[in-house]
């Protein structure tokens, strides 16, 4: 059998990381994958490095496509992986959340009559105005396998009207943390090297357009980030997109004290969410690491696909409001009452190989 995998960001890059592992651990070597990054993520702090880091193999075919709109990017993206599968000719095409890169990918796979398995179905914010909903909606209503994280991405799903090829197998994000954890505190030197103090620090990070591109809501959160660091370090890893609106709109010195730092490798970041205080993000990834690691999370968003977090009391959803944001932080404790796994054992990517596997 031979799979197409394609991703293009971050968060896909450790997704792919799980699976590829089960793919290449399969004693009777069944599956051949062929990896395919379409570039969407092109600086080697947000690409490369993660390849390195999660020993994922070197992608056969990098497309090479960023920048530009969403509609560019997606339609330059599509051509080139039509060519790309035409050429592979694969009997699955995964995909993996839902960036323009899923999207793409899942829009050339159905044209071409190449069954779709999307890892992380079932996602839902409501919020139409966010590019990635449109894409996960999209990537589900075409998929002939939706691997969904937890039973409320089936329950979605169900009430969209979707039941057929739906499978929970929990989170591969779940595997990533288990797998990577005490590595990363074995590896990496990040807290000493930005002269922290375990439990002693925020770690932040913003990048969603939401919040980046709403001048008023970016002041707001620089604000909050700017206040906050006059109590206790708070690390800022920034996004270059991110980076290059704060200069523009000459907002840098709302930031104060605030460590402002480039992209973190992954088991830097991963170091840095283990021991953080409070983790503030507008990230889906990093709430659930966050939660992962047993650390309070303050999510800059007016919603969160990842319910479970805020029902456990280990997420507070607090908008873009600077006053909301420092008190939260500020008041942020993990909850009492026994530890819960909403996103399954560990082993989703050996349940979503064997369901490939048929």
């Amino acid at each position: 059998m031979k799979i197409v995998t394609v991703v293009g960001a971050r968060p896909q890059f450790i997704k792919a990381a799980a699976v590829s592992r089960a793919i290449r651990g399969d004693a009777a070597g069944r599956v051949q994958e062929v990896l395919v990054h379409t570039g969407q993520h092109y600086d080697s702090n947000m690409s490369a490095v993660f390849f390195e880091e999660l020993g994922i193999p070197a992608p056969a075919h990098h497309l090479e496509i960023s920048g530009g709109g969403h509609g560019a990017m997606t339609g330059r993206m599509l051509q080139a992986l039509e060519a790309v599968l035409a050429d592979e000719k694969p009997d699955w095409v995964l995909v993996y959340g839902d960036t323009n890169s899923t999207l793409a990918a899942a829009l050339a796979a159905v044209k071409m009559h190449i069954p779709l398995a999307h890892v992380e179905a079932g996602l839902r914010s409501f919020n139409m105005r966010m590019p990635e909903e449109v894409n996960r909606i999209v990537a589900d209503r075409v998929s002939t396998l939706l691997f969904c994280p937890t039973q409320v991405a089936v329950e979605n799903l169900r009430n969209e009207g979707m039941t057929h090829g739906v499978h929970l197998v929990g989170d591969v994000m779940f595997d990533v943390s288990l797998y990577y954890r005490d590595l990363a505190r074995r590896s990496s030197d990040a807290v000493q090297r930005f002269g922290l103090e375990e439990g002693g620090y925020v770690l932040t990070t913003c990048h969603r357009a939401e919040n980046t591109d709403d001048p008023v809501r970016l002041a707001s959160i620089l604000g909050a980030l700017g206040e906050l660091a006059e109590e206790l370090p708070v690390v800022l890893p920034v996004h270059p997109r991110t980076r290059n609106i704060i200069r523009e709109r000459g907002m840098a010195d709302v930031l104060g004290k605030v460590r402002v730092v480039d992209p973190l490798s992954f088991m830097d970041m991963v170091r840095l969410e283990q021991s953080a205080r409070v983790v503030v993000t507008d990230s889906g990834g990093v709430q659930k690491e966050a939660f992962f690691y047993q650390v309070p999370c303050v999510t800059m968003r007016d919603e969160t696909e990842w319910t479970e977090t805020v029902d456990l009391g280990w997420n507070q959803l607090v908008g873009a409001d600077r006053g909301r944001i420092v008190a939260a932080v500020r008041g942020a404790r993990p909850p009492a009452g026994p530890e819960a796994r909403p996103y399954g054992d560990g082993a989703a990517s050996q349940a979503i190989l064997q369901k490939l596997l048929g």
